[in-house]
């Protein structure tokens, strides 16, 4: 039986023994990295652990597939991409829906040469672009349908840097944390980037999805675990954050001291995890008017079937409860 977490609270604050942490698994959707920061925080600092949670972490990865462990009732959470797959559960009659957004933004980006022509994002039209075949089904469709941009430019992208920084003439697909970083270290320049958030690709990202079973029978435990996560962010972004990222190098042994930095600066200096809403709702808000607009934008560019019952892809249950915004530094 799942404990309630006014009982939490209770035992914690006595000097007796405490009851045993509900288990939780959260599968995330790539391999370790300070875009995760937030949930390894709340694991390494014993926020999860105050909330009553054992939280294990299971990293996804090229060779994973989290997002099947889901409905299949192998993991408690998943960590999505964006709202399009949220979408296409609606669609598909999968089981499961997003209880909360860790992104405000999505890090997607488009990486293009300065001094070359192409330092805006309109100037990027005709440019042949490199882009995965996911790419072309979402944001490229949302490109297409907002920008006047053409299928006629792309060219396929292997997740190698390599053919971008030989063309200067060419776009390229990125995460804004870490393709921007590649180059530089690769190419010794620093390509232009375009946040496609900040253009207008309003999709929240780094969900959390739940399966419904899981909503509607053990609500306090899926409370527990977004406020504890919306905690451990705070203290990620503001506070120490050298034992969550010894724990995400321990994880992911790849990663370097150096990325993971370019990762934290480049989430502050965009607003990914903090920036809109979470200043006055908190980190993991959404709205049903941000919800609204992606779809109804992304239902324009194809992307999504018009008439589809988008409301059935989120709750605002969890959300928007002002959780660790005492958190924040002073000015």
């Amino acid at each position: 039986m799942r404990t309630s977490w006014l009982g939490v609270a209770a035992i914690l604050s006595t000097a007796g023994p405490a009851m045993a942490l509900d288990k939780v698994s959260f599968g995330t959707n790539w391999l370790a990295e300070a875009e995760h920061g937030g949930f390894y925080q709340a694991v390494v600092d014993g926020t999860y652990a105050k909330y009553g949670l054992d939280v294990t972490i299971v990293p996804g990865g090229p060779q994973a597939n989290n997002g099947l462990l889901l409905p299949a009732g192998k993991i408690d959470f998943y960590m999505g991409g964006n709202m399009i797959s949220a979408f296409a559960a609606v669609e598909q009659n999968i089981p499961t829906l997003v209880v909360a957004a860790f992104f405000q933004k999505d890090p997607q980006c488009v990486l293009s040469h300065p001094g070359v022509g192409h330092d805006t994002f309109a100037s990027l039209k005709g440019a042949p672009i490199f882009l995965g075949k996911e790419a072309l089904a979402s944001f490229y469709a949302w490109m297409v349908s907002a920008y006047g941009f053409s299928e006629n430019d792309v060219k396929p992208y292997t997740y190698n840097t390599a053919p971008f920084i030989a063309d200067k003439t060419a776009v390229q697909q990125g995460y804004a944390t870490s393709e921007p970083y590649a180059v530089e270290q690769q190419a010794s320049f620093k390509p232009n980037v375009f946040l496609l958030a900040d253009q207008g690709f309003s999709t929240y990202a780094t969900t959390i999805e739940a399966r419904l079973d899981t909503v509607t029978q053990h609500p306090d435990l899926v409370q527990r675990f977004i406020d504890a996560s919306a905690v451990g962010w705070y203290h990620y972004l503001y506070g120490d954050n050298h034992a969550a990222n010894a724990a995400i190098k321990k994880d992911n042994p790849d990663i370097t001291d150096a990325e993971i930095a370019f990762a934290i600066e480049t989430m502050k200096h965009y607003g990914i995890v903090d920036s809109g809403d979470t200043k006055s709702l908190g980190i993991g808000a959404m709205t049903d008017g941000r919800q609204k607009d992606f779809y109804d934008e992304m239902a324009k560019a194809g992307a999504v079937p018009a008439g589809l019952d988008y409301k059935k892809a989120y709750t605002l249950q969890f959300v928007n409860k002002k959780v660790g915004l005492d958190l924040l530094p002073k000015p």
